[in-house]
């Protein structure tokens, strides 16, 4: 038994009404070939879209982050992560396993991301045609490419593209045990689905509110489904509880910073969930005019779109918020089914087309202000463009301070390191204790500068800021001692970092 009846080749016939979940389907047919799948082309689509430039982009702090935990040992990683970031060790295990046999170079990194989002698309393609029809599947997957906010997660060495596929795929999941209620096989599947979705990001498996309403809906016509889908997604959470539990006790340290939202948040969260307003409205719009015969789709969509922000935003209102945007990046599959439902209404291939490409014109300078070098950041560090400047001035036995004030958290240390060539490793002067040592996210610095200076002839200093006094970012401590032995050579100004050059005195 499927979830909805499946349309013919054309679509040219739909149900005059459809307030449920229909229990029939028309099975499509095999033999069109892996050109004619409805998957495909939306795989391809948001491929393309999301490699374009896709090292362009300098590393910010998260990623940044992301590169520093994952590059540590299995052992190391996992004590990081029971200490601190315990949500994303699924996420931090999976790119060291990654990084293992493909580098650790940008594209490297946030390539698992770009091919998390294609997925998604396809997952969402395939959704979109058991839901409304194969010409709807294939208008919503095609429609998932085009958002902004899509190539901006899948330049991101972040888990949120992973969380997203996760969500799409799950519900794919769904979808088919609701095919065959009595196939223990895809009911376990969907299981795993959903502690995956649990794994990669908890505040995702809100997800499952909408879960519940499309099982619901099919429940009416065979009542063991609500049975199945409880026992499934149970076990689905049960997978993730030592995140959750972990987690919990983590949660006052990594998003302490997320203010309480407002009620304007519900409407003003969806240009910023889409990297784009207009983009944002059409998409909305387009999600309302799907409500046409296939009611119950349309309800199971709408839920899986609207109650997780909902409930978010609810439970934002005490000692914790988690009302974020990128919290909610899950949501967009559900709001692209809806939406190529509401594309294809008009039966016109042409007019389907004629809005993408209108859609994709109107979007192309989001595009491309996302491939900008600091479109990662609310103000600039240019990590690459400082390391550039060390490499190309730098003698062997060179030392480097960086810049650990109240600034730590730009992680200037990290980005120079990441972006300097592998056999240049500078002596840093004033570490103590490093991150990885520490299993944390920050290093410790020595308490006596002057005792931590060993008499490197040449340190490089790396402070945030363009100003003309490179001391002045330091913790005064470290401003003297250093002004006490060393000489300015000279300095170069990147965006939001200044480099340099300091010679031991005669």
């Amino acid at each position: 038994m499927a979830l909805l009846p499946r349309p013919t080749t054309l679509d040219r016939s739909v149900p005059a009404q459809d307030s449920g979940l229909s229990q029939t389907a028309e099975a499509p047919p095999e033999s069109r070939g892996v050109l004619r799948s409805v998957w495909l082309w939306p795989v391809v689509a948001t491929l393309a879209c999301t490699v374009y430039r896709i090292s362009t982009p300098v590393m910010w702090e998260d990623e940044l982050t992301t590169w520093d935990v994952a590059s540590r040992d299995l052992g190391q990683l996992l004590d990081t992560v029971q200490r601190v970031d315990a949500v994303l060790g699924t996420y931090y295990l999976l790119l060291h396993g990654w990084m293992t046999v493909f580098g650790d170079s940008a594209t490297a990194l946030r390539l698992p991301s770009a091919l998390a989002m294609a997925g998604a698309a396809g997952c969402a393609a395939l959704c979109g045609q058991r839901l409304f029809g194969r010409r709807a599947g294939l208008a919503g997957g095609l429609l998932f490419a085009l958002i902004p906010v899509v190539s901006r997660y899948a330049h991101e060495a972040r888990p949120y593209a992973l969380v997203v596929c996760a969500v799409s795929l799950s519900t794919l999941l769904l979808l088919r045990a609701l095919e065959r209620p009595g196939s223990k096989r895809r009911w376990a599947a969907y299981a795993l689905g959903v502690t995956a979705v649990g794994l990669f990001h908890l505040l995702a498996l809100t997800v499952l509110l909408g879960h519940m309403v499309t099982a619901a809906l099919r429940a009416r016509a065979e009542r063991r489904v609500l049975w199945s889908f409880g026992l499934a997604a149970a076990v689905g959470v049960v997978g993730a509880v030592p995140v959750a539990l972990l987690g919990r006790a983590q949660t006052g340290r990594q998003i302490s910073w997320i203010p309480q939202p407002d009620g304007w948040s519900l409407l003003s969260v969806w240009p910023q969930v889409f990297a784009s307003a207009m983009l944002a409205g059409a998409v909305i719009a387009l999600a309302a005019t799907g409500w046409g015969e296939r009611r119950g789709a349309a309800l199971c969509c709408t839920a899986m779109a609207v109650l997780p922000p909902l409930v978010l935003w609810a439970v934002s209102h005490g000692e914790v918020s988690y009302f974020y945007h990128r919290y909610l990046l899950f949501t967009l599959p559900a709001w692209v089914m809806l939406a190529g439902a509401g594309l294809v209404a008009a039966r016109s291939r042409a007019a389907v087309s004629a809005v993408l490409v209108v859609l994709a014109v109107l979007t192309l300078h989001e595009q491309q202000t996302l491939r900008k070098p600091f479109a990662h950041f609310n103000s600039g560090l240019d990590y690459r463009g400082a390391a550039r400047t060390i490499e190309k001035y730098y003698r062997p036995g060179d030392a480097v301070v960086y810049d650990r004030g109240d600034d730590s958290w730009r992680m200037l240390d990290a980005g120079v390191r990441f972006y300097l060539p592998d056999d240049q490793r500078l002596h840093d002067v004033f570490l103590d204790e490093s991150s990885a040592d520490r299993d944390d996210l920050r290093p410790t610095e020595c308490q006596d500068a002057g005792a931590c200076l060993r008499g490197d002839k040449r340190v490089w200093l790396v402070v945030s800021g363009n100003w003309g006094d490179p001391f002045r970012e330091l913790p005064d401590d470290q401003e003297q001692a250093l002004r006490a032995r060393y000489t300015e050579y000279g300095s170069e100004h990147v965006t939001g970092i200044t480099v340099t050059l300091l010679e031991l005195k005669a």
